[in-house]
């Protein structure tokens, strides 16, 4: 998330016509040509990184004008209803969901369609109780009279992707429904969705995210933002302007001709929802985003959870980027696809970039202490306006949308999404990486709790794997400690509420995610110690 540290004097402090052209003019400002080549070492990387993050700056004002542009024509869109419904393939992957399954099986049987023309396959690959428990729950619906079967693997070869085009070897339906455990389908969702599949070249439908969790923590509600601004603001632009844009892996429906025409769901990648979407409509599929309809779902409600699912998607992105990138550029869609998929493919690159940032901002603090506030005003005043300026109108406008009587409260909650980008930084980072050079990993799970008290093993299995993470995050927010101690002694007393920024994101993350592992293995303890007297007094 591209933040320029250092802020120009002028903004902060009032000057004179007179001293605004002396200053332009000063011996400060021509000494710059004059800067050592280790200067120049650090000022060139430095400033053509922030260039490069503020190229995707101006890419959110962009999305934000088409946005504005084409809202009423995705709202305007009514399809034309079936003379006769289609059947219905609903498939809902699992894995190690002991604490979700009974509410989505809850919500996924009362859907409202015929059931002589509906399926329900629940494709478990569950290693742990969530597979005995889900089993009996889907033999006592179907014993009931609901059309619903029960597939388990023994393993989780291509992991989801692979779960998902098992199923298809038994599925009856015409087009798939997918969603994901932490999703619960409204009873109506089917009704208003498949009517857009009477067009015959519309291979997918996705629907609008919500979050029933949203206000459970400051980080629920940062993260609702975040999904928001790609959700309601991204693919609003996207589908509005005949743009590539992406299936989200749940919360949609696929017509099934489609998946097989564009190679299938594929498990080369972490991110298989986006690898199909862009191999389908390079196919000249048309994909249709139905902002009005919405599927309620859970928020990770603690820091190192986000963090998985993040990585996970900014290295499946990389993956896919990798992948097709190549394959679209030779491709005959028109310029303006190709430079939007490339924006959309790539955003992820940042993380590595601001890492590197984050090792040159004290450096070229220490440079830049001798420049004149002129420099900083020409050079640092329209990186700000790309990089800060776009997040916060990008984001604002996410919340403007979904409640739009209290946007304000958007701008209260900026420094943390800002912060929560800040803590992405280095797992990210990572993912990224791993991506670029093919390291290959499992598809890592996002925990969900299901909003009881339960779950408490299983969450700090998946918080004990942080291992050296919070650690690194420490350690970097300490090292804008001392950039902060820098400013103090040099009087950049303007640069000081960015780097607290990253003091806030780095920590956050670090000491967060401690002090839940902390805390998961104390009340682990007490299970186990409750446990032990229970056997004992039996």
């Amino acid at each position: 998330m591209p933040i320029v540290p250092v802020v120009p004097a002028l903004l902060l402090a009032g000057s004179s016509t007179s001293q605004f052209y002396n200053s332009l003019f000063d011996d400060t400002f021509a000494g710059i040509h004059h800067l050592a080549f280790f200067d120049w070492a650090i000022l060139i990387p430095y400033f053509t990184i922030l260039i490069l993050l503020s190229c995707y700056g101006l890419h959110r004002f962009e999305m934000i004008r088409a946005y504005l542009k084409h809202r009423r024509k995705i709202e305007a869109e009514v399809p034309r209803p079936w003379p006769t419904l289609p059947r219905i393939t609903m498939q809902l992957p699992l894995y190690n969901e002991r604490d979700v399954v009974e509410r989505l099986l809850e919500s996924a049987t009362r859907i409202d369609y015929p059931r002589e023309l509906l399926q329900i396959q629940v494709l478990d690959d569950s290693t742990d109780e969530t597979h005995p428990f889900a089993e009996r729950l889907v033999a006592e619906y179907a014993a009931s009279g609901v059309p619903i079967e029960y597939r388990h693997r023994d393993n989780r070869h291509g992991f989801k992707a692979g779960a998902l085009q098992a199923g298809l070897e038994t599925a009856t339906g015409e087009f798939v429904a997918i969603f994901d455990a932490d999703f619960l389908p409204p009873r109506d969702f089917l009704k208003r969705t498949i009517d857009y599949f009477t067009d015959s070249n519309v291979g997918v439908v996705q629907t609008r995210w919500t979050y029933f969790n949203r206000h459970a923590s400051v980080l629920t509600e940062v993260e609702a933002m975040l999904l928001d601004g790609h959700f309601i603001i991204e693919h609003g632009a996207r589908s509005g302007s005949g743009l590539f844009f992406n299936f989200n892996g749940t919360a949609g429906v696929i017509r099934r001709t489609m998946i097989a025409d564009a190679g299938g769901w594929q498990h080369d990648t972490l991110t298989e929802d986006s690898d199909l979407s862009y191999r389908a409509q390079l196919r000249g599929w048309r994909f249709v985003y139905a902002p009005s309809i919405e599927c309620p779902s859970e928020l990770p409600e603690d820091m190192f959870a986000f963090q998985v699912q993040q990585a996970r998607w900014a290295k499946g992105l990389t993956q896919v980027a990798k992948k097709l990138l190549p394959a679209i550029l030779r491709s005959n869609i028109s310029p303006r696809r190709k430079l939007e998929a490339c924006f959309h493919l790539t955003p992820n690159i940042s993380y590595p970039l601001m890492l590197i940032i984050s090792m040159l901002t004290l450096p070229v603090m220490i440079v830049r202490f001798y420049m004149g506030w002129m420099q900083m005003l020409l050079i640092d005043l329209p990186l700000i306006v790309a990089s800060f300026w776009s997040i916060s109108a990008f984001y604002v406008m996410a919340y403007k949308v979904v409640f739009p009587g209290q946007w304000k409260r958007s701008l209260l909650l900026m420094p943390a999404l800002m912060a929560a980008g800040v803590a992405l930084t280095i797992s990210n980072c990572r993912a990224v990486i791993e991506a670029i050079f093919g390291v290959k990993t499992a598809f890592a799970r996002t925990p969900k709790t299901g909003g009881s008290l339960r779950p408490v093993n299983c969450a700090a299995r998946y918080r004990r794997r942080s291992g050296w993470l919070p650690f690194a995050e420490i350690a970097m927010g300490a090292w804008f400690v001392w950039m902060i101690e820098f400013a103090i002694e040099t009087f950049n007393f303007p640069a000081i509420p960015f780097l607290l920024l990253f003091v806030a994101g780095y920590w956050w993350a670090g000491f967060g995610t401690l002090w839940q592992e902390h805390q998961g293995r104390l009340r682990w303890q007490k299970q186990r110690a409750e446990a032990q007297d229970s056997a004992e007094a039996a």
